[in-house]
């Protein structure tokens, strides 16, 4: 049958079992809206307030419901305004299709109108990218899309549609979606090689990054631990990778990482890291690393192997099924000495914490009210290590955060696209006022949409992180970190959304209650003291054993 390329779109995307994309039109997808208006019983398109609250609902949608979000954008400045969300997708491995119009192909490269190279700006922050000229290809193209951002390592791919393709018309035939394909066989002899490392260590230590959460190995990493009797940390994005009240959970490591954690990875003797790309902040001083450990890494991306640490022993392929075969393998082995050193490590994280927290208080009674599968999503800065630090996630995919480009402003279209991925569970989004004041906008699409989402607004009237390194590290000069108080209850009522308050600790417990048993959209307004930091901290470039612990060291 003939069909134009809007419509071979639209059927592309129901082969692939797309329900709900997040855009925002322009003159360039005029075609593209019209049809979606017309199938409108088959995809629910979310209008979103700016095209990078779409593509970041677009990604929370993908974290949180393991399908590949979609987000739709016009040419020139719609374009360009996703560009944000396509980078934060990209460093965190997130599957993700952008879809851009742009201008007819005739007028391509002639400084036309809204015109811009899409394609060009983002080749480095994309799997792949495609400028459809010919309306034959397009049904081919939109499929391979669809595969290459969920093959593998996942990521975010971006198809650009000139105006005239998207009108013009073929032949089509319509072709089931086709199964992923399957991963590469584990090696053999590798898995030998990681056996038998792992028999004769004495102080092993797992490190979860974000790869562990992306293939879904929650129950295979619980089961290496407790066989070989290992502690694990986690990075930022590999929280939710392991439960947060189990007992050999340490926390976070790296420069806001606990005493157990960064201990444990400067005197253990075997470091078994599981989907995690040894991030800066987390090495910090590369050549006192895991001084004492051999280094055994398990990944799906080969390109991650020696990029940053250099590894003893390494094995290509899937997280879950590696460790699958791994557990069916391994001996029990117990560590008492190594346990109780981990400990004793831990006991000390607990005793430098100091009395009086604000926002330690709001993110642990955060903790006891929500469900145990409520999705948590935070902006970027301290509130966000405070969630990491404070938070004891016990479920996967419950984490969404900018981990590897962190984005200020992520965490409300990511909570957005979660809840309408996942319309059953609680969301939480965490925010700074900094952060916040990005994308508030999308306070609009709560109200349009009707959509329950509790946002937590710790409001300490700075740009906190940094303020905190201004405190640090720059004797104080507090150059333009200062910023301007606002009544966010009020903006947020202005919107239509119910606002709370807590202005002491006193508030916290009943405020917080109140709000989560709220059943619409609600801002809870929280006021922070600007000098509440977050500790422990490496300074940078330092070895992760040389913690601040509190402020008075």
């Amino acid at each position: 049958m003939k069909l134009t390329g809007s419509e071979i779109l639209v059927k592309c995307l129901l082969e692939q079992d797309v329900d709900t994309v997040f855009g925002f039109p322009g003159g360039a997808v005029l075609y593209i809206y019209d049809e979606l208006y017309k199938n409108q019983d088959k995809i629910r398109h979310i209008l979103t307030s700016h095209e990078q609250g779409a593509a970041h609902a677009a990604d929370g949608y993908a974290r949180a419901t393991g399908k590949t979000g979609v987000c739709i954008a016009t040419s020139g400045p719609g374009a360009t305004n996703l560009v944000t969300g396509i980078a934060t997708a990209y460093m965190d491995s997130i599957p993700m299709v952008a879809i851009t119009g742009n201008v007819s192909v005739n007028l391509l490269g002639r400084d036309s109108f809204q015109e811009v190279d899409i394609v060009g700006i983002t080749m480095p922050i994309t799997k792949h990218n495609y400028i459809v000229r010919d309306v034959k290809d397009l049904a081919g193209v939109i499929r391979d899309a669809f595969r290459i951002a969920n093959a593998g390592r996942p990521g975010p791919v971006l198809i650009d549609i000139p105006k005239d393709v998207s009108n013009t018309a073929c032949e089509f035939e319509g072709m089931p979606k086709a199964p992923k394909a399957p991963n590469k066989p584990i090696n053999n002899a590798k898995l030998a090689d990681a056996l038998n490392l792992i028999s004769q260590s004495k102080r092993p230590m797992i490190y979860c990054g974000g790869g562990a959460v992306i293939s879904g190995a929650q129950d295979e990493v619980v089961e290496l631990a407790h066989k070989i009797e290992s502690p694990v940390a986690c990075s930022l994005m590999g929280i939710p990778a392991f439960p947060g009240r189990d007992s050999l959970f340490t926390g976070m490591v790296g420069m806001h990482g606990t005493k157990a954690s960064n201990m444990g990875f400067t005197n253990c003797d075997l470091l078994i890291v599981l989907g995690a790309r040894f991030s800066d902040r987390v090495v910090g001083k590369t050549e006192k690393f895991a001084p004492y450990a051999q280094v055994l890494q398990i990944d799906i991306d080969p390109a991650e192997v020696n990029k940053n640490i250099a590894t003893h022993h390494h094995i290509i392929g899937d997280i879950k099924e590696v460790l699958s075969v791994l557990n069916s393998r391994i001996e029990e082995k117990k560590c008492p000495e190594w346990i109780s050193q981990i400990e004793e490590w831990k006991a000390e994280d607990i005793a430098k914490r100091p009395k009086n927290h604000m926002a330690r208080h709001i993110i642990q009674t955060l903790d006891d009210l929500v469900d145990d599968d409520a999705i948590i999503s935070t902006e970027v800065g301290q509130h966000q290590m405070w969630v990491a630090q404070y938070f004891k996630f016990k479920k996967g995919q419950t984490f969404l955060t900018s981990g590897g480009l962190g984005t200020m402003g992520y965490g409300f279209g990511a909570a957005m696209g979660a809840l309408f991925g996942c319309p059953d569970r609680q969301v939480i989004n965490v925010a700074g006022d900094g952060s916040f004041r990005m994308n508030m906008n999308e306070m609009s699409t709560l109200v349009r949409y009707g959509i329950p989402l509790k946002i937590i607004l710790m409001d300490n009237h700075s740009l906190g992180m940094v303020r905190q390194w201004q405190t640090m590290f720059y004797d104080e000069r507090y150059s333009h970190t200062k910023l301007m108080n606002l009544d966010f209850a009020k903006i947020a009522e202005a919107f239509g959304i119910k606002a709370f308050r807590i202005n002491s600790e006193a508030d916290v417990d009943s405020v917080l209650k109140e709000a989560i048993a709220y059943k619409g959209a609600c801002l809870i307004h929280c006021q922070i003291d600007q000098d509440e930091k977050v500790l422990p901290m490496v300074p940078p470039g330092d070895s992760l054993d040389t913690l601040i612990m509190s402020e008075t060291e």
